[in-house]
């Protein structure tokens, strides 16, 4: 029996941002895994040369790219290396963000240098990143952007309010973009990952603080990155063409809406 084309991944050539490490390095190797054709972009070069690398040991197609999505020259040097190495863009994950380095604290005492510097990949980060794909996507009247944002827009968490700031503009970008490129065939939706363990939280959190965010979940367990990826799958393939200007909450249940 074959695959139903509608979920088949096979081919498609997939960007990633952030994909050099945490849960956007695991994006690139399960949807390699899937058959896609990888473009892992990361700020850090080295690691997204490493993710590549150990998708063509598996089998795989992959590209590392260092990529600065705050930068609107890197996003289209991004794109433009990607469609020479594999001839068109199908999928975009903007998955980049600052998070983790940033530290919790009362908002008061965000410096406004900071405030601006996660903007500046957050939220300009995949304005750039979109459109730099969007004439491909346009030419060919089909493309898929699948936007990050985060379960905080849901639950308005406090001490990093820049970042919670800027996954709600997240989520307004989304929708705003979708009305304007659904005419090209093009869909734009989001996810909201809940408290997610990732390589790079479990080394900057405390067991106190993770035990604290898994408080109230349906499923009542921890979430790991690999909980993401069906849904940023289902909204990357052709099982979810009639679906965009969406948001899909992955959190185990603790927000509901």
């Amino acid at each position: 029996m074959t695959i139903n084309p509608r979920f088949d991944l096979t081919g498609r050539v997939v960007i990633v941002t952030g994909g050099g490490k945490g849960i956007g390095k695991v994006y690139a190797q399960e949807f390699a895994r899937a058959g896609a054709r990888i473009v892992a972009a990361d700020i850090d070069g080295e690691a997204t040369k490493a993710v590549a690398a150990g998708i063509e040991a598996e089998g795989g197609q992959a590209l590392g790219l260092h990529t600065d999505v705050s930068d609107e020259a890197s996003t289209q040097q991004m794109v433009a290396a990607t469609i020479e190495r594999f001839g068109t863009v199908d999928v975009l994950i903007n998955n980049a963000s600052l998070m983790s380095v940033l530290e919790r604290r009362n908002w008061m005492e965000i410096p406004v240098e900071e405030w601006d510097r996660v903007m500046g990949v957050n939220v300009r980060g995949i304005f750039l990143c979109c459109k730099a794909v969007f004439p491909t996507m346009r030419d060919k009247k089909y493309g898929k952007i699948v936007n990050i944002s985060s379960s905080r827009f849901w639950e308005g968490a406090p001490n990093r309010l820049h970042y919670t700031t800027s996954k709600a503009g997240v989520i307004g970008l989304t929708r705003a973009l979708s009305r304007e490129v659904g005419e090209h065939g093009i869909t734009v939706n989001a996810i909201t990952p809940g408290y997610t363990l990732s390589e790079t939280q479990q080394a900057t959190s405390s067991g106190n603080y993770l035990a604290v965010h898994s408080q109230g979940r349906a499923m009542g367990r921890e979430q790991y990155p690999e909980d993401l990826v069906g849904a940023v799958m289902f909204l990357s393939s052709a099982a979810s063409d009639y679906m965009t200007g969406q948001t899909v909450n992955v959190d185990g249940g603790k927000s509901m809406h």
